[in-house]
Protein backbone atom coordinates (compact mmCIF):
# COMPACT_ATOMS: atom_id res chain seq x y z
CA UNK A 1 0.00 0.00 0.00
CA UNK A 2 1.50 3.32 -1.05
CA UNK A 3 1.92 6.05 1.55
CA UNK A 4 0.09 8.36 -0.88
CA UNK A 5 -2.93 6.04 -0.90
CA UNK A 6 -6.13 7.41 0.58
CA UNK A 7 -9.30 5.86 1.93
CA UNK A 8 -12.57 7.73 1.54
CA UNK A 9 -15.56 7.66 3.87
CA UNK A 10 -19.14 8.50 2.87
CA UNK A 11 -21.54 9.25 5.73
CA UNK A 12 -25.05 9.19 4.28
CA UNK A 13 -27.90 10.59 6.32
CA UNK A 14 -31.52 10.86 5.26
CA UNK A 15 -31.09 14.46 4.09
CA UNK A 16 -27.35 15.22 4.08
CA UNK A 17 -24.33 13.19 3.00
CA UNK A 18 -20.80 13.95 4.20
CA UNK A 19 -17.49 12.85 2.73
CA UNK A 20 -14.15 12.60 4.51
CA UNK A 21 -11.00 10.54 4.26
CA UNK A 22 -7.81 9.25 5.83
CA UNK A 23 -4.26 8.61 4.69
CA UNK A 24 -2.78 5.11 4.68
CA UNK A 25 -1.47 5.67 8.23
CA UNK A 26 -5.01 6.40 9.46
CA UNK A 27 -4.57 10.13 9.99
CA UNK A 28 -7.39 12.37 8.69
CA UNK A 29 -6.78 14.06 5.33
CA UNK A 30 -8.81 17.03 6.49
CA UNK A 31 -11.04 18.02 9.39
CA UNK A 32 -13.41 19.66 6.92
CA UNK A 33 -16.10 17.41 5.48
CA UNK A 34 -17.58 17.79 2.02
CA UNK A 35 -21.36 18.10 2.46
CA UNK A 36 -24.16 17.66 -0.07
CA UNK A 37 -27.85 16.77 -0.22
CA UNK A 38 -28.64 13.06 -0.17
CA UNK A 39 -31.57 13.64 -2.60
CA UNK A 40 -33.37 10.49 -1.48
CA UNK A 41 -36.65 11.96 -2.67
CA UNK A 42 -35.34 11.56 -6.24
CA UNK A 43 -34.64 7.84 -5.95
CA UNK A 44 -31.65 5.57 -5.51
CA UNK A 45 -29.84 6.68 -8.67
CA UNK A 46 -29.81 10.27 -7.40
CA UNK A 47 -28.39 9.12 -4.06
CA UNK A 48 -25.57 7.21 -5.78
CA UNK A 49 -24.82 10.20 -7.98
CA UNK A 50 -24.58 12.42 -4.92
CA UNK A 51 -22.25 10.03 -3.11
CA UNK A 52 -19.89 9.91 -6.11
CA UNK A 53 -19.98 13.68 -6.50
CA UNK A 54 -19.12 13.94 -2.80
CA UNK A 55 -16.01 11.81 -3.36
CA UNK A 56 -15.06 13.84 -6.45
CA UNK A 57 -15.48 17.08 -4.56
CA UNK A 58 -13.48 15.89 -1.56
CA UNK A 59 -10.64 14.72 -3.79
CA UNK A 60 -10.62 18.06 -5.63
CA UNK A 61 -10.75 20.03 -2.36
CA UNK A 62 -7.63 18.23 -1.16
CA UNK A 63 -5.69 18.03 -4.44
CA UNK A 64 -6.08 14.26 -4.67
CA UNK A 65 -6.89 11.97 -7.59
CA UNK A 66 -8.92 8.82 -8.16
CA UNK A 67 -5.66 6.93 -8.73
CA UNK A 68 -4.83 7.38 -5.04
CA UNK A 69 -8.12 5.94 -3.77
CA UNK A 70 -7.39 2.49 -2.32
CA UNK A 71 -10.79 1.91 -0.73
CA UNK A 72 -14.11 3.50 0.21
CA UNK A 73 -16.29 3.06 3.27
CA UNK A 74 -20.01 3.89 3.48
CA UNK A 75 -21.88 4.59 6.71
CA UNK A 76 -25.63 4.20 6.22
CA UNK A 77 -28.39 3.74 8.81
CA UNK A 78 -29.97 0.28 8.85
CA UNK A 79 -31.73 -1.99 9.14
CA UNK A 80 -30.37 -4.28 6.40
CA UNK A 81 -31.83 -7.35 4.73
CA UNK A 82 -28.30 -8.62 4.15
CA UNK A 83 -24.85 -7.10 3.76
CA UNK A 84 -25.19 -4.05 1.52
CA UNK A 85 -28.93 -4.50 1.00
CA UNK A 86 -31.24 -2.03 2.70
CA UNK A 87 -34.37 -3.04 4.58
CA UNK A 88 -37.30 -0.75 5.27
CA UNK A 89 -35.96 2.43 6.87
CA UNK A 90 -37.91 4.99 8.88
CA UNK A 91 -36.03 7.87 7.23
CA UNK A 92 -35.86 6.77 3.58
CA UNK A 93 -38.58 6.13 0.95
CA UNK A 94 -40.36 2.78 1.20
CA UNK A 95 -39.18 2.01 -2.33
CA UNK A 96 -35.60 1.78 -1.00
CA UNK A 97 -36.33 -1.50 0.81
CA UNK A 98 -34.41 -4.23 -0.97
CA UNK A 99 -31.98 -1.79 -2.60
CA UNK A 100 -28.53 -3.31 -3.11
CA UNK A 101 -26.66 -0.08 -2.44
CA UNK A 102 -23.34 -1.92 -2.18
CA UNK A 103 -23.56 -3.18 -5.77
CA UNK A 104 -24.75 0.17 -7.14
CA UNK A 105 -22.17 2.27 -5.32
CA UNK A 106 -19.38 -0.17 -6.23
CA UNK A 107 -20.33 0.04 -9.91
CA UNK A 108 -20.47 3.85 -9.83
CA UNK A 109 -17.07 4.11 -8.13
CA UNK A 110 -15.53 1.72 -10.66
CA UNK A 111 -16.96 3.73 -13.54
CA UNK A 112 -15.38 6.93 -12.21
CA UNK A 113 -12.02 5.41 -11.25
CA UNK A 114 -11.67 3.13 -14.28
CA UNK A 115 -11.03 0.16 -11.96
CA UNK A 116 -12.68 -1.68 -9.11
CA UNK A 117 -12.39 0.03 -5.74
CA UNK A 118 -12.99 -2.09 -2.62
CA UNK A 119 -16.13 -0.89 -0.81
CA UNK A 120 -16.91 -1.57 2.85
CA UNK A 121 -20.38 -0.71 4.18
CA UNK A 122 -21.81 -0.63 7.68
CA UNK A 123 -24.29 0.85 10.09
CA UNK A 124 -23.55 4.53 10.70
CA UNK A 125 -23.44 4.05 14.48
CA UNK A 126 -20.94 1.20 14.17
CA UNK A 127 -18.68 3.16 11.85
CA UNK A 128 -18.93 6.25 14.01
CA UNK A 129 -17.61 4.00 16.76
CA UNK A 130 -14.66 3.03 14.56
CA UNK A 131 -13.71 6.70 14.26
CA UNK A 132 -14.09 7.48 17.95
CA UNK A 133 -12.24 4.29 18.94
CA UNK A 134 -9.20 5.25 16.88
CA UNK A 135 -9.10 8.65 18.57
CA UNK A 136 -9.65 7.32 22.10
CA UNK A 137 -7.03 4.55 22.16
CA UNK A 138 -4.31 6.15 20.02
CA UNK A 139 -1.50 3.64 19.56
CA UNK A 140 -2.84 1.32 22.26
CA UNK A 141 -4.30 -1.99 21.06
CA UNK A 142 -7.57 -2.25 22.96
CA UNK A 143 -11.29 -2.69 22.38
CA UNK A 144 -13.71 0.21 22.70
CA UNK A 145 -17.41 0.55 23.52
CA UNK A 146 -19.15 3.68 22.20
CA UNK A 147 -22.36 4.92 23.82
CA UNK A 148 -23.93 7.97 22.19
CA UNK A 149 -27.21 9.14 23.74
CA UNK A 150 -29.18 11.48 21.49
CA UNK A 151 -32.70 11.00 20.21
CA UNK A 152 -31.87 7.30 20.66
CA UNK A 153 -28.90 5.44 22.13
CA UNK A 154 -26.22 4.78 19.53
CA UNK A 155 -23.96 1.91 20.53
CA UNK A 156 -20.94 0.17 19.04
CA UNK A 157 -18.24 -2.30 20.06
CA UNK A 158 -14.95 -1.94 18.22
CA UNK A 159 -12.42 -4.77 18.48
CA UNK A 160 -8.68 -4.40 18.96
CA UNK A 161 -8.21 -4.42 15.17
CA UNK A 162 -10.49 -1.41 14.78
CA UNK A 163 -13.53 -3.15 13.27
CA UNK A 164 -17.09 -3.19 14.65
CA UNK A 165 -19.11 -6.11 15.94
CA UNK A 166 -21.92 -6.40 13.39
CA UNK A 167 -23.32 -9.81 14.31
CA UNK A 168 -24.52 -12.68 12.15
CA UNK A 169 -27.69 -10.79 11.18
CA UNK A 170 -26.15 -7.30 11.01
CA UNK A 171 -27.89 -6.39 14.25
CA UNK A 172 -24.97 -6.75 16.66
CA UNK A 173 -24.54 -4.23 19.48
CA UNK A 174 -28.10 -2.92 19.38
CA UNK A 175 -27.40 -2.46 23.06
CA UNK A 176 -29.82 0.43 23.44
CA UNK A 177 -32.62 -2.11 23.65
CA UNK A 178 -31.30 -4.17 26.54
CA UNK A 179 -33.42 -3.92 29.72
CA UNK A 180 -32.65 -1.40 32.45
CA UNK A 181 -31.88 -2.64 36.02
CA UNK A 182 -34.66 -0.50 37.46
CA UNK A 183 -34.21 -1.86 40.99
CA UNK A 184 -30.80 -0.13 41.05
CA UNK A 185 -31.82 3.15 39.46
CA UNK A 186 -33.74 4.59 42.40
CA UNK A 187 -36.27 7.46 42.47
CA UNK A 188 -39.06 4.87 42.73
CA UNK A 189 -38.73 4.06 39.04
CA UNK A 190 -38.95 0.34 39.79
CA UNK A 191 -42.43 0.86 41.23
CA UNK A 192 -43.93 2.26 38.02
CA UNK A 193 -44.50 0.84 34.57
CA UNK A 194 -41.26 0.76 32.52
CA UNK A 195 -40.67 3.73 30.25
CA UNK A 196 -41.92 3.18 26.71
CA UNK A 197 -39.31 2.75 23.97
CA UNK A 198 -39.94 3.40 20.30
CA UNK A 199 -38.89 -0.17 19.46
CA UNK A 200 -42.05 -1.53 21.10
CA UNK A 201 -40.36 -3.73 23.70
CA UNK A 202 -42.05 -3.64 27.10
CA UNK A 203 -39.12 -4.55 29.35
CA UNK A 204 -37.76 -1.02 29.87
CA UNK A 205 -35.11 -0.49 27.20
CA UNK A 206 -32.07 1.40 28.45
CA UNK A 207 -32.52 3.81 25.51
CA UNK A 208 -35.68 5.21 27.11
CA UNK A 209 -33.80 5.96 30.35
CA UNK A 210 -30.72 7.60 28.84
CA UNK A 211 -31.86 9.70 25.85
CA UNK A 212 -34.03 12.59 24.74
CA UNK A 213 -36.87 10.16 24.03
CA UNK A 214 -37.17 9.41 27.73
CA UNK A 215 -37.14 12.98 29.03
CA UNK A 216 -40.93 13.53 28.82
CA UNK A 217 -41.39 10.28 30.76
CA UNK A 218 -38.95 11.43 33.43
CA UNK A 219 -40.92 14.67 33.68
CA UNK A 220 -44.20 12.79 34.13
CA UNK A 221 -42.60 10.76 36.90
CA UNK A 222 -40.76 13.52 38.75
CA UNK A 223 -42.81 16.72 38.28
CA UNK A 224 -45.22 15.84 41.13
CA UNK A 225 -42.19 16.09 43.41
CA UNK A 226 -41.70 19.70 42.23
CA UNK A 227 -45.26 21.16 42.21
CA UNK A 228 -44.03 24.77 42.08
CA UNK A 229 -41.62 24.23 39.20
CA UNK A 230 -42.36 26.40 36.12
CA UNK A 231 -42.61 23.26 33.97
CA UNK A 232 -45.37 21.93 36.23
CA UNK A 233 -47.48 24.96 35.29
CA UNK A 234 -46.32 25.31 31.69
CA UNK A 235 -48.76 24.72 28.82
CA UNK A 236 -45.90 24.00 26.42
CA UNK A 237 -45.73 20.65 24.62
CA UNK A 238 -44.02 17.70 26.37
CA UNK A 239 -41.32 17.77 23.69
CA UNK A 240 -40.49 21.44 24.23
CA UNK A 241 -40.50 21.00 27.99
CA UNK A 242 -38.06 18.12 27.61
CA UNK A 243 -35.78 20.09 25.29
CA UNK A 244 -35.56 22.91 27.84
CA UNK A 245 -34.06 20.64 30.49
CA UNK A 246 -30.44 20.74 29.32
CA UNK A 247 -30.33 24.53 29.59
CA UNK A 248 -32.09 24.46 32.96
CA UNK A 249 -29.64 21.90 34.33
CA UNK A 250 -26.70 24.11 33.48
CA UNK A 251 -28.31 26.87 35.53
CA UNK A 252 -28.54 24.56 38.53
CA UNK A 253 -32.24 23.70 38.30
CA UNK A 254 -32.87 20.86 40.82
CA UNK A 255 -35.45 19.00 38.72
CA UNK A 256 -33.33 19.05 35.57
CA UNK A 257 -30.22 18.02 37.49
CA UNK A 258 -32.06 15.11 39.11
CA UNK A 259 -33.20 13.89 35.69
CA UNK A 260 -29.75 14.06 34.12
CA UNK A 261 -28.18 12.48 37.21
CA UNK A 262 -30.60 9.59 36.76
CA UNK A 263 -29.71 9.36 33.07
CA UNK A 264 -26.00 9.26 33.96
CA UNK A 265 -26.66 6.58 36.57
CA UNK A 266 -28.65 4.49 34.10
CA UNK A 267 -25.89 4.79 31.51
CA UNK A 268 -23.25 3.90 34.10
CA UNK A 269 -25.14 0.75 35.09
CA UNK A 270 -25.32 -0.08 31.39
CA UNK A 271 -21.55 0.40 31.09
CA UNK A 272 -21.09 -2.14 33.88
CA UNK A 273 -23.51 -4.54 32.20
CA UNK A 274 -21.66 -4.32 28.88
CA UNK A 275 -18.30 -4.63 30.63
CA UNK A 276 -19.36 -8.04 31.95
CA UNK A 277 -19.82 -9.28 28.39
CA UNK A 278 -17.26 -7.31 26.39
CA UNK A 279 -14.51 -6.25 28.84
CA UNK A 280 -13.46 -3.16 26.82
CA UNK A 281 -10.33 -1.16 27.50
CA UNK A 282 -12.17 2.09 26.75
CA UNK A 283 -15.73 3.38 26.99
CA UNK A 284 -16.37 6.49 24.92
CA UNK A 285 -19.47 8.56 25.65
CA UNK A 286 -20.90 10.76 22.91
CA UNK A 287 -24.15 12.66 22.44
CA UNK A 288 -25.45 16.11 23.20
CA UNK A 289 -24.79 16.02 26.94
CA UNK A 290 -21.02 16.09 26.39
CA UNK A 291 -21.08 18.47 23.41
CA UNK A 292 -18.61 21.30 24.24
CA UNK A 293 -20.63 23.77 22.17
CA UNK A 294 -23.86 23.07 24.07
CA UNK A 295 -22.78 22.27 27.61
CA UNK A 296 -20.52 23.72 30.27
CA UNK A 297 -17.36 21.94 31.46
CA UNK A 298 -18.94 21.60 34.92
CA UNK A 299 -22.05 19.91 33.52
CA UNK A 300 -20.03 17.53 31.34
CA UNK A 301 -17.83 16.59 34.28
CA UNK A 302 -20.86 15.92 36.50
CA UNK A 303 -22.42 13.73 33.79
CA UNK A 304 -19.25 11.68 33.16
CA UNK A 305 -18.58 11.34 36.90
CA UNK A 306 -22.14 10.06 37.35
CA UNK A 307 -21.54 7.40 34.70
CA UNK A 308 -18.22 6.31 36.22
CA UNK A 309 -19.55 6.25 39.79
CA UNK A 310 -22.58 4.16 38.85
CA UNK A 311 -20.51 1.63 36.92
CA UNK A 312 -17.60 1.21 39.33
CA UNK A 313 -19.20 -0.98 42.06
CA UNK A 314 -20.20 -3.58 39.48
CA UNK A 315 -16.89 -3.85 37.62
CA UNK A 316 -14.21 -6.46 38.21
CA UNK A 317 -11.15 -5.09 40.09
CA UNK A 318 -8.98 -5.01 36.96
CA UNK A 319 -11.70 -3.10 35.10
CA UNK A 320 -12.00 -0.54 37.91
CA UNK A 321 -8.27 0.06 37.64
CA UNK A 322 -7.75 0.00 33.88
CA UNK A 323 -10.99 0.67 31.96
CA UNK A 324 -11.12 4.30 30.84
CA UNK A 325 -14.36 6.27 30.44
CA UNK A 326 -13.97 9.41 28.32
CA UNK A 327 -15.91 11.83 26.16
CA UNK A 328 -16.17 11.50 22.38
CA UNK A 329 -14.12 14.06 20.48
CA UNK A 330 -14.76 13.72 16.73
CA UNK A 331 -18.29 15.12 16.61
CA UNK A 332 -19.76 15.16 13.11
CA UNK A 333 -16.48 13.82 11.69
CA UNK A 334 -16.87 10.45 13.40
CA UNK A 335 -18.95 8.55 10.84
CA UNK A 336 -17.18 9.69 7.67
CA UNK A 337 -13.74 9.19 9.26
CA UNK A 338 -14.89 5.89 10.75
CA UNK A 339 -16.12 4.66 7.36
CA UNK A 340 -12.78 5.56 5.79
CA UNK A 341 -10.90 3.79 8.61
CA UNK A 342 -13.08 0.69 8.21
CA UNK A 343 -12.02 0.56 4.54
CA UNK A 344 -8.38 0.95 5.58
CA UNK A 345 -8.53 -1.71 8.31
CA UNK A 346 -10.36 -4.16 6.04
CA UNK A 347 -7.70 -3.70 3.35
CA UNK A 348 -4.93 -4.23 5.92
CA UNK A 349 -6.64 -7.37 7.26
CA UNK A 350 -7.01 -8.79 3.74
CA UNK A 351 -3.32 -8.16 3.05
CA UNK A 352 -2.15 -10.26 5.99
Amino acid sequence: MSTSSVFIGTDSGATTSKTGGVWADGSPISTKLRQSSTNSQDGTAAVIKGWVEGVEGFLADNNLSWSQVAGVGLALPGPYQSYGVLDRSANLPLSFAGWNFHADYSAALAAKAGRNIPLVVGNDGDLGGVGEAARARGDEKASVVLLAPGSGLGTAYIDAHGLPLSGDHLAGMEAGHMPTPLHLLGAGLDKTAPFICGCGRSWGCIEAYTTISGLPQYLNHLLPKYPDHPLAKSTDTPKHKALSLRGLAQKGDPLALEIFDLQAKALGLHVANLAMALDPGFVVVGGGLIDPESTTPEFRQRYLDGIRNAAEPYLFPAQRKCMKVSAATLGELSQAIGAALAALYTAAKAAV
